[in-house]
């Protein structure tokens, strides 16, 4: 009799990931087909390796002052700083901010529904959707990025991550963005010049969404995994990237996860994945836990402004990086067990 139960459950468990892997290609036809020949074109250009020198600091809120290290960065500031951040309220960097106004370039683009938290002249809003990017850019060579708003709930009460890069071609990657949404082009635009950067010895995928295709990023990284994903994600409603974490427990890899309690709603995987019993757990921080983190193998980390939803993928400003480094990734299965817990 249990060997007649686990083969239902297995077999109630091919029958829900066929009819998920099926149904949207069906309706989707030959377009699906385009995008994914596109997409294959656009990889086999850009799987090279470009050589760089720098570094990675890896921070995490609120255990840490991040308000201080973004202060302190931006603050270094000799030539430059341009930002593109969803919302900023955070007093000792809107300060920083303006007093480097008077001394050089300093650019700022916000989402528009919180352009009056921070107005100035040089502070410009998108047009439509979300511009829900978390990066500046200092010097044309340092950057910060990661989950984390400039907001007082971002740096002292929510869960979030925050990395600082010093890379001369990562910080021209997102001035290329950036300056693309100060001229007013949002939601779209060109593909991200170099994709694939050793930074020392650390190798770095850098997308934009929706115009980089960052869920099919995902998914070929998630695909590679030969034994654990780990992830924290705010929200979550891929069903594109939650098939994957469904085959990969079919193939019986470790796959636990944490997500925002007050995000799992009906369009939500969370159900989905636990019921399909999937260790997924809804995170215990009485504010927001705003991460959106996949950890593969214990080695590789992807992270960034986007949520494993539609609107992150396809109608916001978003950023990710793919980041192949254990030790990094070591710090980010940390603070997974920290949020898990």
């Amino acid at each position: 009799m249990a060997g007649k139960r686990r083969f239902t459950v297995k077999k109630k468990l091919y029958i829900t990931i066929f009819l998920i892997l099926i149904i949207p290609f069906i309706y989707s036809g030959t377009t699906s087909l385009l995008s994914q020949t596109e997409l294959d074109s656009s990889s086999s250009i850009t799987e090279s390796f470009v050589q760089d020198y720098g570094s990675i600091e890896t921070h995490f809120c609120p255990q840490e002052d991040c308000e201080t290290i973004l202060t302190n960065f931006l603050a270094s500031a000799q030539e430059s700083i341009h930002c593109a951040l969803f919302e900023v309220n955070l007093p000792k960097v809107q300060q920083v901010l303006s007093e480097k106004s008077s001394l050089m370039d300093v650019r700022v683009v916000t989402d528009k529904d919180y352009l009056d938290e921070f107005n100035h002249s040089f502070v410009k809003e998108d047009s439509w959707g979300l511009m829900h990017n978390k990066f500046c850019i200092v010097d044309s060579k340092k950057i910060s990025t990661g989950s984390m708003n400039p907001t007082l709930n971002g740096a002292t009460k929510n869960d979030n991550n925050f990395l600082l890069i010093e890379s001369q071609i990562l910080a021209q990657n997102y001035d290329d963005e950036f300056q693309e949404m100060w001229s007013g082009t949002f939601k779209k635009g060109d593909p991200v010049k170099n994709s694939h950067v050793m930074l020392s010895e650390t190798k770095i995928q850098n997308y934009f969404c929706p115009e980089d295709h960052c869920t099919e990023r995902i998914k070929g990284e998630l695909a590679k995994a030969k034994e654990s994903i780990h992830f924290m994600t705010f929200s979550f409603t891929s069903q594109e990237i939650s098939n994957i974490l469904l085959l990969k427990k079919l193939d019986n890899l470790t796959i636990r996860g944490v997500m925002e309690a007050r995000q799992v709603t009906k369009d939500s995987v969370y159900q989905q994945l636990l019921y399909q019993g999937i260790d997924v757990v809804k995170d215990q921080n009485k504010n927001n836990m705003h991460h959106k983190v996949f950890i593969i193998d214990g080695k590789t980390v992807i992270t960034g402004s986007m949520n494993p939803t539609g609107g992150g993928n396809t109608r916001n400003d978003e950023n990710i990086l793919i980041i192949e480094d254990e030790n990094i990734a070591q710090l980010f299965l940390k603070e997974w067990m920290e949020v898990y817990d």
